[in-house]
């Protein structure tokens, strides 16, 4: 056999077995059978109960505990009976009010959803419920944000050190227990980024 019959014979056998593989399967095939086809039953969940689902990491990472993950580490803070319960009150007060915002926007997921399903959405309709989804999106991402300030406000720098540790976040961060807001004069020489 010469070299392009051999070229020929490994092109033509590529080419057929792609013809003869299944097609792929739509990756939205098994998302038909959501309740409310936008929110997977975790983030509906999550929205219900008032989880922060990360809505909060520019804070978190920054070096501003939230109110959750320090009573989560309260012991390695040495938390005084008066921070532990200022923590609990706003972590409760949190929770609630997430779970408050969390219903709105489930809600409205699911009148967006069935409003598809009946049929006749317009564009105006489609503009305002997903315009107020977005607005009620923003204020629940400025709420557990908001509540990692509350925090900070209650804890010391030594406790915020502690913080990053027991998170485990190593090393530097950008933010202020780590280096970057009001704890960076302690660290850098009084040279604030």
């Amino acid at each position: 056999m010469n070299r392009l019959s051999i070229v020929s014979l490994v092109v033509g056998a590529v080419f057929a077995s792609a013809l003869a593989a299944p097609v792929a399967a739509n990756p939205y095939a098994e998302l038909q059978e959501r309740q409310i086809k936008a929110l997977s039953a975790q983030e509906t969940d999550d929205l219900l109960e008032g989880r922060g689902m990360a809505m909060a990491l520019p804070a978190e990472l920054h070096g501003y505990p939230g109110p959750m993950h320090v009573l989560e580490v309260a012991d390695a803070l040495d938390l005084s009976a008066e921070q532990r319960r200022e923590t609990e009150q706003l972590f409760e007060t949190m929770r609630k009010e997430a779970r408050e915002l969390g219903q709105r926007i489930v809600d409205r997921e699911r009148e967006l959803d069935e409003r598809f399903s009946e049929g006749g959405i317009t564009s105006d309709a489609i503009e305002a419920l997903t315009v107020g989804i977005g607005e009620l999106r923003g204020r629940l991402r400025h709420l557990h944000l908001s509540y990692h300030l509350k925090m900070d406000a209650l804890l010391s720098e030594e406790q915020k050190v502690r913080y990053q540790h027991a998170r485990g976040y190593h090393g530097e961060t950008d933010g202020h227990s780590g280096g970057g807001h009001h704890g960076d004069h302690h660290r850098h020489g009084g040279h604030h980024h």
